[in-house]
């Protein structure tokens, strides 16, 4: 009997222990958000160093979600055009620093489609972990 309560004890213990744990905070960082024609660019501009495979990055163009949203890192995928650059590219070092801009950009393939004018929203999140929400106008280039 003593053993059962041991055992039941330490269960409990196991299972408010996974529970009640905290979950991971997401980084604090500063981002700006550019796009000018077909490409996006974002720039990290202070806080903490973002770990490019834990990337997830969705693209909106006047409130509407591209049909084929970024790969985050890649080097060629559908409705992109090939060589994204720093984080969002497949052969980074991993780390997004402070000071680093990255950048893709937009096939004509994709929908909705990046014209001068046309409001693009990008939300940038870490392992699942939303870290900014950003929005710009497209320029021309």
């Amino acid at each position: 009997m003593l053993l059962l309560a041991i055992t039941v004890v330490l269960a409990g213990g196991v299972v408010t222990a996974a529970l009640g744990a905290p979950p991971e905070p997401a980084p604090t960082t500063a981002l700006s958000l550019s796009a000018t024609d077909d490409r996006i660019t974002v720039t990290h501009r202070g806080g903490d160093v973002l770990n490019a495979t834990e990337l997830g990055v969705h693209v909106r163009v006047d409130g509407e979600p591209l049909a084929r949203q970024p790969p985050v890192p890649f080097f060629s995928a559908a409705g992109f055009r090939p060589g994204p650059t720093g984080a969002f590219n497949a052969a980074t070092d991993g780390d997004w620093r402070v000071g680093g801009s990255a950048s893709f950009r937009v096939a004509g393939t994709n929908d909705p489609t990046l014209e001068p004018g046309r409001t693009v929203t990008v939300d940038i999140s870490v392992d699942g972990r939303p870290v900014a929400t950003l929005e710009t106008v497209v320029e021309s280039g």
